[in-house]
């Protein structure tokens, strides 16, 4: 279970990080900057300690997975983007697939 643990500190590097690089300006702000550095440096350790336990292409696709829903929910919030009906129905296909996999798949390693 550790490693799930560490795929969500993973996840949560990354959709910081993420939230981070358009407040970067390119990489010419130096706050969001240093956000975006340390925040992708913490994903990566943490995803590989995830990986140890967990198949990579299973981690791969939660990690991916939920990012994606949770940065289109920030960019909504955050930055105003509108998300229509198709986008709307490709994230939570997206969200279905990682629920599938989580609950159904052997392959999950749990």
């Amino acid at each position: 279970m550790p490693g799930y643990l560490f795929l969500g500190l993973a996840i949560i590097g990354e959709v910081i990080a993420t939230s981070f690089l358009r407040a970067s300006a390119g990489f010419t702000q130096l706050v969001p900057t240093i956000v975006v550095v340390v925040g992708y440096g913490v994903t990566f350790y943490f995803f590989s300690l995830a990986l140890q336990t967990i198949p990579v292409g299973i981690g791969y696709a939660i990690w991916s997975g939920i990012g994606i829903v949770l940065i289109s929910i920030i960019a909504f919030f955050v930055y105003g983007q509108s998300l229509d009906l198709p986008a709307l129905i490709g994230i939570g296909l997206i969200l279905a697939g990682v629920i599938v996999i989580n609950v159904f798949s052997q392959s999950s390693g749990h």
